[in-house]
């Protein structure tokens, strides 16, 4: 069997609050750390029937780009879900609320 690791870095304050994230995967392109301002790890814990979430963004990542990161994220759940199981109804749904989402960012930058 394959095996694919995944790691984080997180430096942070004297606050614990993050100044830096740096992210390596063995199939990454690019070897080495990267730096990112953002990251959201989702974990279904299938004993418990719930979902464990990691949200950690840098402090100085500007708010729209934060905005930005979740509309992706929430468009790349509906395409996900759409692959995984099919269900057009759910995927069309995420979707529209990612179209509103952005008229609003939109609208907020005017």
């Amino acid at each position: 069997m394959k095996e694919s690791e995944i790691k984080f870095k997180v430096s942070l304050d004297d606050e614990n609050i993050p100044e830096k994230i740096e992210w390596d995967a063995d199939e990454k392109e690019k070897s080495g750390y990267s730096e990112t301002k953002s990251i959201s790890v989702s974990l279904w814990d299938s004993e418990q029937k719930n979902t464990l979430r990691i949200d950690l963004w840098a402090k100085d990542m500007p708010l729209d780009e934060m905005k930005r990161f979740y509309i992706d994220c929430l468009g790349g759940i509906g395409q996900t879900l759409l692959n995984a199981t099919g269900d057009q109804f759910m995927s069309e749904e995420i979707n529209g609320l990612c179209d509103k989402l952005v008229a609003h960012v939109k609208k907020e930058a005017e």
